[in-house]
């Protein structure tokens, strides 16, 4: 578990919900025949479900509360285990039906600072790995279900993520790109070790084989937490299909000239699939503009 946080970071107000702006694309790749990539955008909201009433005009009540968090998802199917696709589907629902069932926890993050989140994140990503992993034992023939996952929920002024595999959250703030994930791969544990170097670490043959996996032979999630309070940062959220082929720099880059998160998002697609895209790839962004 760990804490970024931004330094001189100014006081501004939570953003409205008219004022978050967030976009999600997948795309197979000019490769690969099928997109076993999964993404999710959402916000959550309280909501009160009119089952009857006398009321002549109930649709005009205020039937929804302001937003309580944001959430933003990349799961990445294995591409070496059968039907990557399936573990990504059961692995992103397996959490929405978590999110679902934990309201309570915003309004307690709120409240006494969401210390307790970190443990009841990490559960959610093992109830997944769970779910995973009992779907392939189902199955007559013998199946290999896995994928990596991504989890981020921003609940103001904090983005807690979730990670298990290699697909990545970046925080853009006061100008620099920052990388809130760790790769679990093999190579990034020998790098970590001191046996490989770090620059080394890109043309190492062990550089895309998972360290951990949902689904896979063992899942270890990390929980981290980073600082939102500023505005004008971008999020940016993606499966190693973007990063195969993009640098840091340039996703930087990409971040400092934002006019949308759309746009963002399409022109990092653009920008991997005209270099090959030899993986499927998917990015999310989210964002809160300056104040005008």
């Amino acid at each position: 578990m760990r804490t970024l946080t931004m330094s001189n970071r100014p006081t501004d107000l939570r953003p409205a919900d008219n004022e978050v702006d967030m976009f999600g694309v997948t795309h197979a790749g000019k490769v690969r025949r099928e997109n076993q990539d999964h993404f999710l955008v959402a916000t959550v909201h309280p909501q009160i479900a009119v089952r009857a009433t006398s009321l002549p005009e109930v649709n005009a009540l205020p039937m929804r509360g302001s937003r309580l968090a944001s959430i933003l998802l990349v799961a990445d199917g294995v591409g070496g285990a059968q039907d990557g696709g399936t573990a990504a589907r059961i692995a992103t629902e397996s959490v929405m039906r978590y999110v679902a069932s934990s309201l309570r926890s915003y309004h307690e993050m709120r409240v006494a600072g969401g210390e307790s989140f970190y443990a009841e994140l990490h559960e959610a990503a093992l109830q997944a790995h769970d779910t995973v992993r009992a779907e392939a034992a189902s199955r007559t023939e013998p199946t290999r279900l896995a994928t990596t996952m991504t989890l981020g929920i921003a609940v103001y002024p904090w983005l807690y993520v979730v990670q298990v595999g290699d697909s990545r959250a970046y925080i853009y703030t006061q100008g620099k790109l920052q990388q809130i994930t760790r790769d679990q791969t093999l190579a990034q544990q020998l790098v970590d070790d001191g046996v490989l170097k770090a620059r080394d670490m890109r043309r190492s043959p062990l550089n895309n084989v998972l360290a951990s996996a949902i689904g896979g032979e063992e899942a270890a999630p990390v929980v981290s937490r980073v600082d939102i309070t500023e505005r004008g940062c971008v999020l940016v959220f993606c499966s190693d299909g973007l990063t195969k082929h993009v640098s840091d720099d340039e996703i930087q880059a990409a971040c400092a000239s934002v006019k949308s998160a759309e746009q963002l998002c399409q022109d990092l697609l653009q920008l991997t699939l005209a270099r090959g895209a030899s993986d499927n790839v998917t990015i999310v962004v989210a964002s809160a503009p300056l104040k005008r």
